[in-house]
């Protein structure tokens, strides 16, 4: 039936808005399938139609993959590709469209077919902090945190943080900084090592500890520029923009991607359209889709008639990968090669001389990549897998290519230097912090080893025809562990691999393991990185004491790979008592299971081991004075004012801090963000606003999160604009005192003083002191009330504006 003009306006109405509720949009299907309907899904690709026939027909609901929709059968739902904005649904037709927008609550795709990332929000810190954690205060330096509290001053609720600092003497209670929540952007969480000394509020020592961190940090950012420069200098290669074949390899990915995903890729590629050579980091937890968008760089690449290197740190992950990009690649003629100890010598000098003379496009290999006798003919980007794992000489060999190079980056758990580098701007980084559709967290047990707990975790993953991953790691003893397994399970059907089997053996074994002829595979660390074996869901590390924090953490995301729920048991010898540093790395395990904990381990893994100094090898004190996320601020700042320098340009002030105690009931209420870390997140993303548009961005965020803004978060956005406004004005205090308001620092021009006494009677100037104090004005009303709230504000906002705006 034809839709004319009039039907649509009459019966026709949008869609409800799912926002990714899949249980409801599927619920609605089947009452419009049990009414009679007609019911079409339209997807802008090939890869989420199918995807979306195979979610109904899970759910019980007929549906079909159609191209050409000539008819509509009221029977089943009509999966169909296209590109519509917004489906509708008109019950006078009885008649549903949706579209990926009306179930996701975004767009996907543009206008011209290209695929929409989704709109990066600013990535907020979201400051988890515990009684008793350590924070660095900008002006006052490192205190202990002790409780978050709510005060009720001149009828007007605020929410502070307490701080303890040092007592002035000993035996005596610390003093306390009540600090309020709108002033969060100043605080950063303590990460730098051992356990800080607290400094005195009001005492030298802060200022001296940050004065020479100042000067080392000015000292890297000039090596760091002259980095930056050589590589904007150097002539990169600008890749075209994406081709028909591009589009049809994106839509023939048989899953739906994350929006971090499709925000990553367009970042990608938008670096590579660009003449200066790539340097991005893509930082995503285990399993969140990094190989997806190495594979999609690296037939861009290929378009471009470009070769692409892919590093990874061992053989079977470069099997792995190998299979991978085959798969993917496998309706395109593009030649892809693997090289590392799994290849013969016939094969390996095949692909060296495929890389010479051009007809091999993608080669997959590990250290071997790096030899004399690897040559290109046209490389054109290097993608390296878990750069963690590489040490600093091969970093060094990849330098030498990365020159004009385009290099993409891929870490789960990035090392300290690395993040340093990404965070002060020197590298771009991506973040992809959304889990994949129907993964769970992994749920962690750490423990004394007992055999009885051994065979019951293995015999229940049996039960659900599951595999293990068992990880014992000396190769000497790992027969012996191979065989007291098989005493505690003698139903399970175990195989033993490591590093030192013969190439042919070793991948025999692991492919055995992935066609399930085994139940548990005894290993060494070889299969850390990479090896992607969804039926295998419980793992277990025989000495979790002796791994590293990021090790840990790559082992654990060897299971829950798929539907399935995965466990983990870190383990260590009952007898022996653990090391500080081997306790807190596996509490650490056992605390963060949540999705897409790698970065929080990253972290935890500076403040446990230290960081290293930017560009050397050496360790730093300087991040240990004033705290990792502090140094990093610090090092951003250098880097900008030492490129200012070198452009001619001024260095940049830094942003005025503007306090703001006016009576205003500006806090958020507990019933609205409950718990203390959700209110702490909305606050730190109010107090880090800059502009109008963050501020948009924050109220959007905080309604889609908690629902309907009440008053007083209201009036905290209102705050955040005040503050901007004060900034903008050079003022940095706006207090009621007495029945004043007090302004400061303020200069005022003659002409300024003179609309100030005609406009605002009884206004007291203190040119000596930089302060203008203001009678706080009342309402209209007879007998007026001082004013209050938003109302109050508005005015200050009024009075800056009238003021000191001109």
């Amino acid at each position: 039936d034809e839709l004319d003009a009039d039907t649509l306006k009459l019966g026709m109405h949008a869609p409800e808005s799912y926002r990714g509720d899949t249980a409801k949009a599927l619920a609605d299907t089947k009452g419009w399938l049990a009414d009679g309907w007609r019911t079409v899904y339209v997807t802008e690709g090939h890869g989420p139609a199918a995807r979306t026939v195979e979610v109904l027909g899970g759910e019980g609901i007929a549906a079909r993959l159609d191209t050409d929709l000539a008819e509509i059968s009221p029977s089943l739902v009509h999966v169909a590709c296209g590109s519509i904005d917004y489906g509708f649904v008109d019950p006078r037709l009885g008649l549903a469209v949706l579209t990926e927008t009306d179930l996701s609550g975004q767009r996907s795709v543009s206008k011209d077919g290209a695929r929409m990332p989704a709109r990066r929000r600013k990535t907020i810190d979201p400051l988890t902090l515990e009684a008793g954690d350590y924070i660095v205060h900008e002006q006052h330096g490192v205190g202990r945190y002790i409780e978050m509290v709510q005060r009720t001053v001149q009828g007007a609720t605020r929410e502070y943080l307490v701080v303890e600092y040092a007592p002035a003497k000993r035996g005596q209670p610390g003093d306390r900084l009540y600090i309020p929540t709108d002033q969060l952007e100043q605080i950063t969480k303590y990460v730098g090592g051992e356990a800080p000394t607290l400094h005195r509020l009001g005492g030298a020592d802060w200022t001296k500890t940050k004065a020479r961190a100042k000067k080392a940090v000015k000292e890297i950012a000039a090596d760091l520029i002259k980095l930056y420069s050589a590589r904007m200098a150097a002539p990169g290669h600008a890749f075209g923009s994406d081709t028909p074949w591009q589009r049809e390899l994106e839509d023939a990915f048989p899953y739906a991607e994350t929006p971090d995903q499709l925000t990553t890729i367009a970042e990608v590629k938008e670096d590579m359209e660009k003449t200066v050579p790539m340097d991005r980091l893509i930082c995503g937890d285990v399993g969140y889709g990094k190989t997806e968008i190495a594979v999609r760089a690296a037939f861009k690449a290929v378009q471009d008639g470009k070769q692409v290197a892919v590093l990874v740190p061992t053989t079977l992950l470069v099997q792995q990968h190998f299979g991978t990009f085959g798969e993917r690649y496998s309706q395109f003629p593009v030649n892809v090669r693997a090289l590392s100890r799994f290849q013969t010598d016939t094969e390996a000098k095949a692909t060296l001389e495929g890389l010479r003379e051009g007809s091999v496009d993608v080669v997959i290999g590990t250290h071997r990549l790096f030899s004399s006798e690897t040559k290109f003919k046209d490389l054109g980007l290097v993608i390296v897998d878990e750069e963690q794992r590489f040490g600093v000489e091969h970093k060094e060999q990849l330098k030498k290519l990365r020159a004009n190079v385009d290099v993409l980056t891929m870490s789960a758990t990035p090392i300290p230097r690395t993040l340093e580098m990404a965070v002060t701007g020197i590298r771009e980084m991506s973040t992809i912090t959304t889990p994949p559709e129907e993964r769970h967290p992994v749920l962690t047990f750490v423990g004394p080893y007992e055999e009885r707990q051994i065979g019951a975790a293995i015999r229940r993953e049996l039960l659900r025809e599951g595999q293990v991953f068992y990880i014992h790691n000396r190769v000497e003893s790992i027969d012996r562990a191979a065989a007291r397994l098989r005493e505690i399970v003698p139903e399970a059907r175990i195989a033993t691999a490591h590093g030192q089997m013969s190439e042919q053996t070793l991948e025999q074994v692991v492919v055995d393991f992935w066609e399930k002829k085994y139940d548990v595979l005894v290993s060494t660390t070889i299969v850390e990185s990479g090896i992607d074996i969804s039926n295998a869901n419980t793992l277990i590390v025989e000495r979790g004491d002796n791994f590293g924090l990021s090790q840990l953490h790559q082992l654990r995301g060897r299971v829950g790979r798929g539907r399935e729920r995965g466990y983990a048991y870190f383990l260590y010898p009952p007898e022996k008592p653990l090391t500080e540093t081997a306790h807190e790395r596996l509490a650490t395990i056992a605390q963060h299971t949540e999705m897409g904990a790698g970065m929080y381990v990253a972290m935890k893994d500076l403040e446990i081991r230290g960081a290293g100094n930017l560009l050397g090898g050496e360790q730093s004190g300087h991040i240990a004075g004033v705290g990792f996320d502090l140094y990093v601020r610090m090092v951003g700042e250098a880097v900008a004012d030492y490129r200012a320098s070198l452009e001619g340009g001024v260095e940049e002030e830094p942003p005025l801090e503007v306090k703001i105690e006016l009576p205003v009931d500006a806090h958020v209420p507990h019933d609205y963000a409950p718990g203390e870390r959700l209110r702490l997140q909305a606050y730190r993303a109010i107090a880090s606003v800059n502009t109008e548009e963050d501020v948009k961005s924050v109220r959007e965020e905080l309604v889609d999160r908690y629902g309907k803004l009440p008053e007083p978060v209201e009036n905290l956005l209102l705050v955040a604009g005040l503050r901007m406004l004060a900034r903008a004005c050079g003022v940095g205090e706006i207090v009621l005192q007495g029945n004043n308001i007090r302004f400061a620092p303020v200069e005022l021009r003659e002409s300024q003083e003179l609309r100030l006494k005609r406009l605002y009677p009884g206004t007291v100037i203190k040119p000596a002191a930089h302060q203008v104090l203001v009678p706080r004005p009342k309402t209209a009303k007879v007998g007026g009330q001082p004013l209050v709230g938003r109302e109050l504000l508005g005015w200050t906002g009024e009075f800056l504006t009238t003021i000191l705006g001109s």
